[in-house]
């Protein structure tokens, strides 16, 4: 007979109790009674938290949204028709009359350019 036995004999007391019970149960129908239940608990999980990923990604989306030329300009449907090349146009013109020509200096030894 061996030193140590390879089985368990459960006392009397914890023979009758309902963990003993599924404990033996469970040795018959694993997947009844843990592969099931398991998969239902992440099955509903994935439901239940599916429509709080979809508003945090919504509200990511929001915050990154790539806005249109209209947008930027600050320009909805309802305010003024611009055209782009006019304004730009207009600002680039802005400061025709008094321009004033200068040199800007050269560090020394750097050329100026005239080949």
């Amino acid at each position: 007979m061996a030193v140590f036995q390879s089985k368990n004999y459960p006392s009397a007391a914890n023979a009758g109790t309902l963990a003993a019970r599924y404990r033996v149960l469970l040795a018959k129908h694993p997947f009844l009674l843990f592969g099931l239940p398991f998969m239902s608990i992440i099955v509903a999980g994935s439901f239940v938290l599916t429509p709080a990923t979809a508003v945090r990604y919504e509200k990511h989306d929001r915050r990154v949204r790539q806005m249109t030329r209209e947008e930027e300009l600050g320009v909805g449907k309802s305010g003024r028709k611009i055209n782009i090349k006019d304004e730009y146009y207009r600002l680039a013109a802005k400061d025709l009359e008094n321009w004033e020509q200068k040199r800007v200096k050269r560090l020394p030894g750097e050329p100026d350019g005239a080949l």
